[in-house]
């Protein structure tokens, strides 16, 4: 037992008044606990593996006290047994095998720059509580909106800093700039009209009653995010009226079929209020017909919004930006700086085409949020926020477009390159070929894949299904137990491909956004679970009983 562990920690005022004070001597006792903080976590961060091989169970015994302690510990007993518990048993997101997810690794220059934002604490909410970092947070959405609708010089300097106004809002991620948007969406839609006051004021019920309608519905695809069902409950529209749209072979909205769909509410006597394109799905990575989805959404008199949370960081590159076409025809946008800009969690945006929008959804407190002021909380559904505009601003000085560009084109190629090599490789099959830098696919030895297109050719849609059966069961199989092992990780997806007639299969799901990913981490990840499918021999034997 070290000396720190044989004495016991003391509450007084002395020593709290310790541990709120800046050290004054390098050699103090916070101080060498900066310093091996420091170096334990850059070791952390410089490991290749995805996550140690330890069950979950056995790190939930760590976490078993549900009382608050009574009596204070020294900070560093706290920190070293927070090395061992909780540091030594995280995710490693930063490993270039860990592909699964939209969690990459981050630019190490990130972690002193939080500490200058953590450090200052500042409260976005309110002027009063940030002073710089409000002009500082309305300087990055300015950017942002730039780099989606590039407007003119002018614009911005009329608009970027006016009190009235806002280009957009910061907060916690995509869900929460989705349920921004399609709030504002809802209260322009049912503004104040003659002796009506608003939904605002009024209440959805009284807004109906007025303007005449049954209820309410928003159009997406069904590769929408399920975020926008959290909106519809929060916004009183209810689940159900978020009606989602069948995609084509390229999992991308059928906007034919939305246009049918609306007009079948309108006979119902349901109001579409927004639609939703989605750029960059969670699934399958696809980017909907943005321009018709416009189109559509002028038609029928609507809000039209973009959920970019993902995908919208490719328009940083000037090779790629076209994909995303007709996402500078949205009212709105949401984009996470947490996914492709290699920004810490915790940095999602919403940004708005005409800068009167958010006044649908402004409101005032006497205490903090007056009338007139420049407080961005006004306009935002969080109140209390912390400075992450700071981390956005940073990387996008330091990386800087050019550098973005060579991170997003890379990113993009990687996963064409990953694709090559499932495809040639004859025991796996790909089943959505990247738009962006995601992906998914199976293993399906060649024989099997000969077993499937044969019954298909005959239309023996029963056999079909009982062979993907089995393959959906190997999937699982060959995931959980690459996850348990720990050198690599892809997550798994079910998705409705075309080609099996929209019977649901399970695949591998990858996201290569992690500039640290070389090709030969991605061929080792073919051969794990290449290794991994052949030690289930029982459903092997399954599954070649199945295709004779």
């Amino acid at each position: 037992m070290t000396a720190s562990k044989q004495r016991q920690a003391t509450a007084s005022e002395n020593s709290l008044m310790r541990i709120f004070t800046v050290p004054e001597a390098p050699e103090s006792t916070l101080s060498r606990i900066e310093q091996a903080l420091s170096q334990d976590l850059a070791g952390f961060l410089t490991q290749n593996i995805a996550a140690l091989e330890k069950p979950l169970s056995e790190i939930e015994k760590d976490f078993q006290a549900f009382e608050i302690p009574r009596q204070p510990r020294f900070v560093s007993d706290y920190t070293e047994e927070m090395m061992q518990n909780l540091v030594a048993h995280s995710v490693h997101t930063a490993a270039p095998s860990f592909i699964g997810h939209m969690t990459s690794a981050l630019p190490y220059f990130v972690l002193p720059l939080s500490k200058m934002m953590v450090g200052l604490n500042q409260n976005l909410v309110k002027i009063e509580t940030s002073k710089a970092f409000t002009p500082l947070e309305r300087q990055v959405l300015g950017m942002m909106h730039h780099l989606i609708y590039g407007e003119t010089t002018d614009f911005y300097h009329q608009w970027m800093h006016s009190a009235n106004h806002a280009l957009g809002a910061f907060c916690s991620g995509g869900t929460v700039a989705n349920i921004t948007a399609l709030w504002i969406a809802r209260n322009q839609l049912l503004k104040a009209d003659d002796e009506f006051r608003g939904i605002n004021r009024e209440g959805l019920g009284a807004a109906l009653c007025h303007y005449g309608w049954k209820g309410l519905a928003i159009l997406v695809s069904e590769r929408g995010h399920y975020s926008l069902g959290k909106a519809a409950d929060l916004l009183g529209i209810g689940r159900d009226n978020i009606v989602s749209i069948a995609t084509d072979a390229n999992n991308k909205v059928d906007v034919d079929a939305m246009r049918e769909a609306a007009t079948k509410l309108a006979r119902q006597g349901i109001r579409v209020m927004a639609i939703v394109g989605v750029a960059g799905t969670t699934e399958t990575g696809n980017i909907d017909p943005l321009p018709e989805l416009a189109e559509l959404a002028t038609e029928l008199n609507c809000h039209f919004h973009v959920d970019a949370a993902w995908g919208g960081a490719s328009l940083l590159s000037s090779k790629y930006r076209h994909l995303l076409k007709g996402i500078e025809m949205a009212d709105s946008v949401t984009i996470d700086a947490h996914k492709q800009m290699y920004v810490p969690m915790g940095a999602g945006m919403v940004l708005f085409k005409q800068p009167e929008l958010a006044r649908a959804i402004v409101h005032h407190a006497e205490y903090i949020l007056r009338k007139g002021s420049k407080d961005l909380g006004s306009q935002t559904l969080e109140g209390s926020r912390p400075g992450m505009a700071m981390l956005v601003h940073a990387c996008m000085q330091i990386i800087g477009k050019e550098g973005y560009e060579i991170l997003i084109n890379n990113s993009l190629e990687k996963a064409r390159f990953f694709a090559g090599l499932i495809e040639q490789h004859s025991e796996f099959e790909l089943v959505s070929p990247p738009e962006l830098c995601l992906l998914t696919y199976r293993w399906c030895p060649s024989w099997a894949q000969t077993a499937l297109n044969r019954q298909l050719a005959q239309g023996n849609l029963e056999k079909v299904k009982e062979i993907n059966g089995i393959l959906d069961d190997l999937t699982r199989a060959i995931q959980k137990k690459q996850r348990e092992q720990g050198k690599s990780f892809v997550s798994r997806t079910r998705i409705q491909p075309a080609r099996y007639h929209r019977e649901t299969v399970t695949v591998f799901r990858v996201v290569l956004a992690n500039p640290l990913t070389t090709d030969t981490i991605l061929a080792d990840v073919l051969n794990e679970q290449t290794e991994l499918a052949a030690s289930e021999t029982g459903l092997l034997q399954v599954l070649k009983q199945a295709c004779c």
